[in-house]
């Protein structure tokens, strides 16, 4: 039983990020729905990457798609897809109810953004609504950017990008 409280001296075990698979897509199709409900998403918004993760995601050697994991039970997601000849766009982040505020966004942010760099885009953008603050307020502690603001739909949206040509961290000694 996954819970959110360990009540015994064992150190809780964090979440494991690994590459999705095929059989998860139920998993990341509910995800994506809960989503919906909660209003996170554009009506335009179809799933269509989802229900395709393979050819969308894993057929393609500079895309990626990863789950957050704890206790074996699917509590996150994120996706990357290329754009252009050097830029990609981290699509889906998504972390279930009630484990929000966890750390699980931030993790799977980095394994995007570390994909990224390994893949050598040099940048990196994504949209998310404005009123989704603790995504905001995670984008700009990883160093995004703010670009435009937008409205779909009667819904405003924020553009955010990430040069990672000017990152100098991996070059310093």
């Amino acid at each position: 039983m996954l819970s959110d409280t360990n009540n015994n001296d064992e150190t809780p075990r964090g979440p494991a990020i690994r590459v999705a698979s095929q059989t998860d897509v139920p998993v990341l199709l509910d995800l994506f729905e809960r989503s919906r409900i909660e209003g996170q998403l554009r009506e335009n918004d179809t799933g269509a990457d989802i229900d395709h993760l393979v050819a969308g995601y894993f057929e393609c050697k500079d895309s990626g798609f990863w789950v957050s994991e704890i206790e074996s039970v699917i509590v996150g997601m994120i996706g990357v897809q290329r754009v252009s000849e050097d830029s990609a766009e981290i699509r889906r982040l998504r972390v279930r109810d009630g484990f929000r505020r966890k750390g699980i966004g931030s993790s799977l942010m980095e394994q995007a953004i570390a994909f990224c760099k390994e893949k050598q885009f040099l940048k990196i953008v994504l949209d998310v609504r404005i009123e989704r603050g603790a995504a905001l307020s995670m984008f700009d502690t990883f160093g995004f950017l703010q670009g435009r603001e937008r409205e779909v739909e009667g819904r405003k949206l924020r553009d955010f990008y990430l040069d990672l040509y000017s990152d100098t961290t991996d070059t310093q000694m």
